[in-house]
């Protein structure tokens, strides 16, 4: 329909684009009327004493950025570099031609998707009344690591599998031609290709696996290896005040709207290169 068209009223009513303004209007008003209604009723004074405490928020200073933010940031990345080392190779096994392989990465992938983080971070605490003896090294760090890792490799191997598919087959033909042998290929030219096409949801994955860190809690921390949100709660517990909790949450934010930001960006830029 053209310009021309959408301007015209219908046969005894109004035109098409007449009635979008007017439903775009209403939903403008009920937006601002929500708005307005939730600030009224609002308790401010009592959201300032509770949420917004600067004095009790600064009780917890320096420690949430030397303790907490950097107890989080690297239970983070280790669970993070662990579930990329774990998560390539589970794509490949996944694309490989082997029976076995393909049935034993796939199976990884379910079960690790399908089980609630939590429930891992259980399972690892409980791995010394299967295996007598063993202890993750690291302590708390290499539980968290293991159990971040696990759970993230199950997610990283779909990502890497969609992009190493996302290669042009052509690209392995015209190696192999030259004469490359098929690992080579794979090492020298596919991988880096599929990688470069995955950074944008890999980029996504790491701002869930810093949300998820919070789970860590579980393991039974000492006051050194609080995270964010283990700290936020202790804090909270101490003062009987929920303002450590929200500066906690704050504190999460500033860290992932940044990264979600440059995923966003990232995936632009990768389209408008297409």
């Amino acid at each position: 329909m053209s310009e021309q068209e959408a301007a015209l009223p219908a046969k005894g009513g109004l035109s098409p684009r007449k009635r979008q303004q007017i439903g775009r209007g209403a939903q403008y008003a009920v937006l601002v009327v929500v708005v307005v209604a939730l600030v009224a009723i609002a308790d401010w004074e009592q959201i300032r004493q509770n949420f917004l405490n600067g004095d009790v928020a600064a009780k917890g200073l320096p420690d949430l950025f030397t303790v907490a933010l950097k107890n989080t940031v690297i239970y983070t990345v280790c669970g993070y570099l662990l579930g990329f080392v774990l998560g390539l190779p589970l794509a490949l096994m996944r694309l490989s031609q082997v029976a076995p392989y393909r049935w034993i990465a796939t199976g990884y992938i379910e079960i690790f998707r399908g089980l609630p983080a939590l429930v891992i971070f259980l399972m690892i605490i409980n791995l010394p009344i299967a295996f007598p003896g063993f202890e993750v090294p690291g302590e708390v760090y290499g539980q968290a690591a293991l159990g971040l890792g696990l759970v993230s490799a199950a997610y990283m191997a779909e990502t890497f599998r969609a992009g190493l598919q996302a290669v042009p087959k052509g690209q392995m033909e015209a190696a192999r031609s030259l004469g490359m042998p098929h690992l080579r290929a794979m090492v020298s030219i596919i991988i880096p290709q599929a990688v470069r096409i995955v950074i944008p949801p890999l980029t996504n994955q790491l701002v869930l696996l810093f949300k998820d860190s919070s789970l860590v809690l579980f393991l039974g921390l000492t006051a050194g290896q609080v995270e964010l949100a283990k700290f936020g709660n202790d804090q909270a517990s101490t003062y009987a005040s929920p303002t450590p909790i929200f500066v906690a949450g704050v504190t999460y934010l500033l860290i992932t709207i940044p990264l979600g930001y440059v995923a966003r960006r990232l995936e632009a830029r990768q389209g408008a290169g297409r």
